[in-house]
């Protein structure tokens, strides 16, 4: 493994402790646990390292907050969807909005959407409908994105995004 893929790896576990460690601040709304660091953590990924990385982050951080209690099999379809959808639209147009956008869209659209099978077949919820997950996931991310969003736009007006990216990049 070459060095740059090496700084990514760890990255991404340093971010995806962050967002299970952030996960203990988490409020219900209608049957999901709704933890905006780890939306916040998915846009920084984006950003950072791209959407395979992002979304083996967001994986991660799922995987370990299930097996510790603090999330439910809902926060994988959220997080990964929200996740690899930031990083593709980052990669694309090179903007924070960009990243952002995919991240809201990845996880309250399509996550909150591919939540419903889990709720209904994992979890036993037999009231889960489709558009069930689509708010609470929706209120989720926008405040994790739009944190992102003020953290990074004040790392790039003092040009340490650009140092941070090409550090990780060499």
């Amino acid at each position: 493994m070459n060095s740059g893929n090496t700084k990514k790896m760890v990255t991404a576990a340093l971010l995806a402790a962050l967002a299970v460690i952030g996960s203990t601040f988490s409020f219900p709304v209608l049957g999901s646990k709704c933890a905006p660091v780890q939306h916040l953590v998915n846009v920084l990924c984006a950003v950072f390292l791209g959407p395979w990385w992002g979304l083996a982050a967001a994986f991660v951080s799922s995987l370990v907050r299930n097996l510790t209690g603090l999330g439910t099999p809902l926060a994988f379809p959220g997080s990964m969807c929200g996740a690899f959808l930031s990083g593709l639209l980052y990669r694309k147009f090179k903007t924070l909005p960009a990243a952002c956008i995919g991240e809201v869209a990845g996880t309250a659209l399509l996550g909150g959407m591919l939540a419903y099978p889990v709720a209904k077949l994992i979890m036993g919820n037999a009231g889960a409908a489709l558009f069930t997950f689509v708010v609470p996931f929706l209120i989720s991310t926008a405040g994790g994105s739009i944190i992102a969003f003020v953290i990074l736009t004040t790392l790039q007006q003092t040009r340490v995004l650009g140092q941070l990216r090409q550090l990780l990049d060499s």
